[in-house]
């Protein structure tokens, strides 16, 4: 519009410029206008056939295009009413799917049900001709078992299914347990047989335990009477074995053993008089230990076979025939437990109880015969042993997951404990009332009742090493403070101060030694022994260096007193003296320790312990005269005119080392 009109306006604005007549220039405008409506007219008159064709054609395709509207209508109603169809069908779909699953699940039961039901002719063929020990009966009896179980729990629920089939599996149920009652009592009648290898009739009713879970569940009665005619069988057995076994064991201990007499502070003079009891033979001595420990490693050695020992005439001690009879029945015992476990569906207190009716006969007639053989025995050593062997068969026990025997344990235990307490004090008793002057001559060489003492104790600290017992150790504790003031009684005998102190390094270095040899860790016997030979040692060195350089120790000490005093001419006073020790020390050193030497090698029953004490008292020496020549350097004594006189301590000591020890 804006256009048009800045058209108009140039057009006017050239007319004005031009000075034409405006009606003039109107007219002219109109005339235009009117031959172009002419013309135009007489297009139209000329297009008038097209448009007409036209016209026809745009009607032509109003109507088909009307016919398509309604076509389009009609194809939407038919798809509308097809979407419903196919919504009833997903409708109709669903429900046959869902009746589908439900007659499927009925049908699965339901064929579930008749299979449980049915009895087929195999299961019959096989429970009533085959023998038990066949695969395919003893599948078909688990079968059984399940139909049995199956038609019982459908009766309570009152299904009719059941009358038809209760008759023959009744039949084959009866068939069944006739069948393995007669097979389990046939295997248990085996037991009763001489020289029977349980371990075989065992393994085999225990490939076939179901047998015994089916009674359970179908005739309990039966299976009572099995249980009961196995338990009453095998507690014959085993009653029968241990009793005969053991019996014929202790026969084979050495005839002779220790009595009451046997204790650490007897008289050897005594026991080789003419009227004592012959000295025992083929057995280890009464304190020590020797081989007699390997027992403890051997615990799963092979048993004494009775009949083989006799025939080689073979002797025992107490702990290797208690070892024999006691890994015997740990064996028996541990086997018949899991056996009893797992082949009657026991466990806990039930087992238990289940095992004592089996061997409580067998453990109960052990331990009396243990108890018989400890009242008469006074071998504390072999008693020790045999406490020590319970504890690692107990221990055994629980690592097969036996706990049964614990009972049988703790009553051997409540045997032996006491009578070894009681030889324990009896032999503590016995060095404290034993009276060294009824001993005869007595030498600085150790004493054979420290000997024995020194025997004993380490046999006694080496078997507890392994299972610790306080009990002991206390026993242990009075024992040695009563051998200790025996020993000091002993040493009272001699006269002499340095004798006694010969004798109780002796007597200390040789328990010390044997007590080491025989223990692992240091014990608490070692460790006293030590510090007594300490002590006594070192006041032996001063006794051994006073006859040769007694004056010179003590000339040390009253001189470092001076000095301490600052009594300068206290000091100065003794030059005399100090002269006399120099020129002394200097002619005799030499002999005085070859004298020193040769008495403590004489002394000494122990090369090494000898050697070790002549070094103590060589260093003793060197101190004392190393004090000496300091005490010579002094301000106050340096006009002394010995002092050039006296031994070079290094002279001393090249002299020392010729008697270094070369062990």
């Amino acid at each position: 519009m804006e256009d048009q009109d800045q058209i108009n306006n140039a057009a006017l604005k050239e007319a004005l410029e031009s000075g034409i007549d405006l009606r003039q220039y109107s007219t002219q405008v109109e005339q235009k206008l009117r031959q172009v409506e002419n013309a135009s007219i007489q297009d139209y008159i000329k297009e008038s056939r097209n448009i007409t064709e036209l016209h026809g054609q745009i009607t032509a395709c109003d109507q088909i295009l009307e016919r398509m509207e309604d076509m389009l209508q009609t194809f939407q109603s038919d798809l509308g009413s097809i979407s419903s169809e196919i919504v009833h069908l997903q409708q109709q779909s669903v429900d046959m799917n869902l009746r589908l699953k439900n007659r499927q699940a009925v049908r699965g039961q339901l064929s579930q049900f008749v299979d449980d039901m049915t009895v087929p002719e195999t299961m019959i063929r096989h429970i009533m001709e085959t023998p038990v020990t066949e695969r395919e009966f003893l599948e078909q009896l688990f079968t059984l078992d399940q139909k049995l179980s199956f038609v019982k729990e459908q009766s309570f629920r009152e299904a009719k299914s059941c009358h038809d089939v209760n008759d023959v599996l009744e039949k084959l149920k009866v068939k069944s347990i006739s069948k393995i009652r007669e097979y389990l009592l046939q295997k248990i009648y085996q037991f009763r047989k001489p020289m029977t290898n349980f371990q075989v009739p065992q393994n085999a009713m225990l490939k076939y335990k179901f047998f015994y879970k089916f009674l359970v569940a179908n005739e309990r009665e039966v299976a009572r009477e099995i249980r009961d005619d196995y338990i009453e069988t095998m507690s014959k057995v085993y009653f029968s074995y241990f009793k005969s076994y053991s019996a014929r064991l202790m026969k084979l201990q050495f005839e002779e053993g220790p009595t009451k007499d046997d204790l650490l502070a007897a008289d050897e003079a005594a026991a080789r008089s003419l009227f004592a009891r012959p000295a025992l033979k083929h057995r280890a001595t009464v304190f020590s230990l020797g081989a007699r420990g390997d027992v403890l490693t051997s615990l799963e050695a092979a048993v004494i076979v009775p009949h083989a020992a006799h025939k080689a005439d073979t002797r025992y001690p107490f702990e290797s025939l208690f070892r024999s009879v006691q890994y015997a029945l740990v064996d028996n015992a541990c086997r018949e437990y899991l056996f009893l476990a797992e082949f009657f569906m026991v466990h806990g207190s039930a087992a238990q109880d289940l095992f004592a009716s089996v061997m409580g006969k067998t453990l109960h007639n052990l331990a009396k015969s243990v108890d018989v053989l400890v009242v008469d025995c006074y071998d504390s050593i072999g008693l020790f042993l045999c406490i020590h062997l319970i504890h690692r068969y107990q221990l055994m026990c629980h690592k097969r997951a036996v706990p049964a025997l614990d009972k049988y344990w703790d009553m051997l235990l409540n045997l032996l404990w006491p009578k070894f307490c009681h030889i324990m004090e009896l032999n503590i008793a016995s060095v404290r009332q034993c009276d060294p002057s009824k001993l005869g001559t007595i030498d600085v060489r150790p004493h054979y009742i420290t000997r024995r003492y020194a025997e004993f104790s380490a046999a006694l600290v080496g078997i507890n090493e392994s299972f610790p017992s306080e009990r002991v150790n206390r026993l242990l504790a009075q024992l040695q403070a009563e051998l200790e003031n025996f020993i000091l009684r002993l040493a009272a005998e001699f006269s002499r101060r340095k004798e006694q102190l010969i004798f109780l390094i002796n007597n200390y270095d040789m328990m010390l030694g044997v007590i080491m040899e025989r223990t692992k860790d240091n014990s608490k016997e070692s460790e006293s022994f030590r510090d007594l030979l300490a002590v006594r040692t070192a006041e032996y060195v001063e006794e051994i260096l006073a006859p040769h350089f007694g004056g010179l120790m003590q000339l040390v000490r009253d001189a470092e007193a001076m000095v301490e005093r600052a009594d300068m001419d206290a000091l100065r006073a003794e030059e005399r003296r100090i002269t006399t020790l120099v020129r002394s020390f200097a002619a005799n050193w030499k002999k005085s320790l070859e004298d020193i030497n040769n008495e403590i090698m004489r002394s000494f029953t122990n090369f090494r312990n000898g050697t070790n004490i002549l070094q103590d008292a060589l260093k003793q020496l060197i101190l004392f005269y190393n004090r000496f020549q300091k005490i010579l350097g002094l301000q106050a004594l340096k006009n002394l005119p010995v002092r050039g006189e006296a031994i070079n301590i290094h002279h001393i000591m090249v002299e020392v080392k010729k008697y270094k020890p070369n062990y």
